[in-house]
């Protein structure tokens, strides 16, 4: 086959200009799947599981293949409504190790033209399918580019006799497929008469127009790659592993002994209930660079430790910055032991922070860049805390930019830490090859996470809320720039931080949903999330980019499938000859195909 030539990389766009998106088309759910993250991660889970203890060998008759999948119905004891998609996830998984053995420029991405926006696309048609136009309106480009750029040859057309034709040629290996499940179901045959590795990712939606899918799923698949040596590991039993290092006696352990009231009170802070992502992602980070086989250090557990003491330290602070009085549904240090006590406390676990990073058994040159790491982001932060704290002095509207910028200096810093001090525990020189990706990841991995704790504020009975605080947030500065006439003088009132009379909580979050800025939220969080994906693009390291990302997943694991689209195949007409035409012709444009 042809080699695909390399395109120039699409730039990534500046994190302070997100890249306008397409409105989001929303469809009924079909009933035919799960409706929660968890119940579709739990599946997959009980499938990987069923896969690992049985091992069904590839390529499976569709009738074994649904065999399978009713046993994994009975176990889960789900409604047998799911059967066809925990068929497809069977289907993956044991077709998964395959896939990453085979090379990208043996491998085909198909994609479906329904993906576009049809009422806006300006890309034309031929015999082989849709000629991309690079307008950016949708997931087209984006998938077809990063795919194209690994050497993979790229199809988005109709038909399953062009998929055929293309696997009759020898030429390709693998297929990465997006498709409905009726589609998928009518291929079946094709691909295991071929008996190539052939993983599938269906459709979102429930027609054949402006449909979408999930694109973290489809990159997942298009980067697999044997030399990925932690694509196997467990994230969930991780971070189970780092969570056990803040139990009392672990922190003992590592920390050493308390010595007085104020040290106690500093650990009972440590160990409270918290979602642990920053000494995970160090963890993490330091596991993908320091390979699978490597023993996990006592300096790591040092490090991740340190990474929550100064995350707890600035919980500390910003609650009593904030005035909050409970967090993690209890009440606040201030609350409790005072604000003197607090403050003092709080100053305690940014020193016990640098002291771990100081006590680890590491390099002077690595215990020194840590240390310069950690206070970098110490310095950014308090930068970005300032700025709202200065903003409260004299409250006035700010913009979705100016807010974006608050969520990069308070929230992203904190990510880059904890990444760079795992990387550089596992070498000054795999640190430094990889520290200006992390920086990129972290920047979108922190925005998205903050959007995402905006959007949770929605109906909060517990803990902090931006919006009962009346501090700055991405929905209001969203709303206040959407509003009109009353609407806009009450958006005004609430960035004077007042409710205005016979308004409270539940007006105000009615108000977002009325100008639809919890929509345009959810529209920048995915954004902010594939720029995450995106930043990743040139890392070498395959192990550290297929964790990281992962790691997204992990932490969001908020896709909502929201039902499969019905499928036509009304120019299914293609000869079979046309699969060499189509491979001499991959290399000079984007074309587009559906399996």
């Amino acid at each position: 086959m042809s080699t695909t030539p390399q395109r120039n990389p699409v730039p990534l766009v500046p994190l302070s200009l997100p890249r306008p998106v397409a409105p989001p088309r929303y469809r009924q759910p079909k009933k035919n799947i799960p409706q929660t993250p968890e119940e579709r991660q739990a599946i997959l889970n009980i499938v990987r599981n069923y896969v690992a203890e049985f091992s069904p060998t590839p390529p499976l008759p569709l009738a074994e293949l649904g065999e399978h999948a009713d046993r994994v119905v009975q176990h889960v004891g789900c409604d047998p409504i799911f059967r066809d998609y925990i068929g497809v996830l069977i289907n993956n998984e044991m077709w998964r190790e395959q896939l990453a053995a085979v090379p990208f420029e043996r491998r085909l991405l198909l994609m479906p033209k329904c993906l576009r926006l049809e009422s806006k696309c300006p890309a034309p048609f031929d015999e082989f399918g849709l000629l991309c136009k690079q307008c950016g309106l949708c997931s087209i480009q984006d998938l077809q580019n990063e795919a194209e750029r690994l050497g993979y040859a790229v199809l988005v057309a109709e038909g399953s006799a062009i998929v055929m034709s293309l696997i009759q040629t020898g030429q390709i290996e693998a297929i990465v497929g997006v498709s409905c499940l009726s589609v998928l179901e009518r291929s079946f045959p094709y691909m295991e008469a071929a008996a190539i590795p052939g993983v599938a990712v269906p459709l979102l939606q429930d027609d054949c127009i402006d449909t979408t899918v999930d694109l973290d799923w489809v990159w997942d698949y298009i980067h697999l790659t044997a030399d990925d040596k932690t694509r196997r590991l467990d994230l969930g039993a991780l971070r189970r592993e780092v969570e056990s290092w803040f139990s009392p006696a672990s922190l003992d352990a590592i920390m050493g002994a308390s010595v007085d009231e104020t040290e106690r009170i500093g650990r009972e802070w440590l160990a409270q209930a918290g979602k642990r992502w920053r000494p995970f992602l160090a963890a993490a980070a330091w596991r993908a660079l320091a390979g699978n086989e490597a023993e996990m250090p006592g300096d790591l557990k040092k490090a991740a430790v340190a990474v929550e003491c100064f995350h707890k330290a600035s919980l500390i602070h910003d609650d009593i910055e904030d005035g909050d009085a409970t967090r993690y549904g209890s009440p606040t240090l201030h609350a409790t032991h005072g604000i003197a006590v607090a403050l003092n406390v709080g100053d305690l676990l940014i020193g016990e922070g640098y002291r771990l990073l100081a006590a680890t058994g590491v390099s002077a040159e690595q215990r020194a860049a840590m240390v310069a790491a950690a206070a970098d982001g110490q310095r950014e932060l308090s930068r970005g805390q300032g700025a709202e704290l200065l903003w409260a002095r004299d409250p006035g509207a700010l913009t979705s930019l100016q807010v974006l910028d608050i969520f990069r200096k308070k929230t992203a810093p904190a990510f880059e830490v904890a990444l760079r001090i795992g990387a550089i525990l596992a070498g000054m020189e795999e640190h430094g090859q990889v520290a200006g990706v992390l920086r990129a990841y972290s920047e979108a991995l922190g925005i998205a996470y903050q959007i995402r704790d905006d959007l949770d504020d929605l109906g909060q009975t517990k803990d902090t809320s931006d919006i009962a605080g009346l501090r700055p947030s991405l929905l209001l500065a969203t709303a206040h720039e959407r509003a009109e006439c009353d609407k806009r003088m009450l958006t005004s009132a609430l960035w004077s931080r007042r409710f205005p009379e016979g308004t409270g909580v539940t007006e105000v979050e009615q108000l977002y949903r009325e100008l639809k800025a919890d929509e345009r939220c959810r529209e920048l969080l995915e954004r902010y999330k594939e720029e995450a994906i995106r930043s990743l693009r040139d890392l070498e390291n395959a192990s550290l980019k297929g964790l990281l990302r992962r790691v997204i997943g992990k932490i969001f694991n908020d896709t909502e499938i929201k039902g499969w689209c019905k499928e036509f195949e009304a120019k299914n007409l293609l000869g079979m000859a046309a699969g060499e035409s189509v491979l001499e012709k991959a290399p000079e444009r984007a074309v587009v195909a559906t399996v």
